[in-house]
């Protein structure tokens, strides 16, 4: 889920998935286009600055969620956090806790790119 009032519109999300589940919209938040494609990886949400994704972690089936439960659940960016990104990183609780995988996420960048991109 985007979330159209925390989205400035950066399409981090677009560029960083690596099976193209977003479209770009111009000046508006990006959609998502092809949910059926979502792997469940995570990089959209851990990448937003904003903490405008939400991503449900059961990957076998859909889940209902509005953009109202979101907020009364805290669960804008739950990954972000619990994995001490962005701005947790700075938590000492949680700083011990992040676990780092730049490497994984620039080979998961290329090959989105190269399917892109041929």
């Amino acid at each position: 889920m985007v979330s159209a009032d925390r989205c400035t519109n950066c399409d981090i999300c677009v560029r960083i998935c690596p099976t193209n589940v977003f479209d770009a919209v111009p000046e508006s938040p990006p959609v998502i286009a092809r949910q059926e494609d979502c792997q469940t990886c995570f990089m959209c949400e851990l990448y937003c600055p904003e903490d405008a994704l939400y991503v449900a972690p059961e990957c076998d089936r859909p889940v209902d969620v509005t953009e109202s439960d979101v907020p009364s659940r805290s669960i804008w960016g739950q990954y972000r956090r619990d994995s001490g990104w962005g701005t947790w990183r700075r938590d000492p609780q949680l700083r011990d806790q992040s676990w780092r995988m730049e490497d994984i996420f620039g080979v998961a960048r290329a090959q989105a790119a190269e399917r892109r991109n041929p």
